[in-house]
């Protein structure tokens, strides 16, 4: 399903990684492991189509991602390494753009229950600026709770560290929706510096990709 040929990265005069190669079938996560700076957002943001490699290709059901544009990004769902909400905005108004901003459709029952399980009950009609480090991480995990009550669903996950400021807990919820995303057949692509749990306490099976 997701395949990456030979990618290379150069950042200036730098070259962070190269000859990346790398396989996904659906129902399978990769973690990409390595150092500070290695270029782990780099590669996540290749995978995205937010970065050109320098060298090689990224494919998506076995063609250049970049040929796909907004095919390619009605199936994906992509977190960074900060939550990128507007402050000014509500976690419920949050989810709407976001979802727009994809190209995928959201009913407003669901996103306020994909909220509730993300913790934020009480306070999805709050605006982000007052919400705890905690909070606003789960405000923006709650687009994957939903993507999984949509019936065109985002087979692709991409996030860059998404178990950070969450509690025991939070961590928890979110090992079991990325299970319960693996077991739909979907595949994920994350860094972490925690092991992968699910919802019943154990880990991922995955690939692991050090850079």
């Amino acid at each position: 399903m997701l395949e990456l040929k030979d990618v290379t990265c150069v950042r200036g005069a730098r070259t962070l990684f190269t000859g990346v190669t790398c396989q996904l079938r659906p129902g399978e996560l990769l973690r990409v492991q390595g150092a500070n700076g290695a270029g782990k957002t780099s590669l996540l943001r290749m995978l995205c189509g937010l970065l050109d490699p320098t060298q090689g290709q990224v494919l998506w059901r076995g063609h250049n991602i970049a040929a796909l544009r907004e095919e390619f990004g009605a199936e994906l769902i992509y977190l960074g390494h900060a939550a990128a909400l507007k402050d000014d905005l509500t976690p419920l108004e949050n989810l709407q753009v976001a979802c727009t901003l994809a190209g995928q459709p959201m009913a407003l029952p669901d996103a306020r229950r994909a909220l509730e399980q993300a913790g934020l009950r009480g306070y999805q009609n709050t605006q982000v600026r007052r919400l705890s480090q905690g909070q606003r991480r789960r405000s923006a995990l709650a687009r994957l709770a939903l993507a999984q009550t949509q019936a065109r669903w985002a087979p692709l996950w991409v996030l860059d560290e998404p178990f950070n400021a969450l509690d025991a807990g939070a961590c928890t919820w979110l090992g079991g929706l990325i299970n319960a995303q693996l077991h739909r057949a979907g595949t994920v692509v994350l860094t972490s510096h925690q092991d992968v749990p699910l919802g019943d306490g154990g880990e991922a099976p995955y690939q692991v990709l050090t850079l």
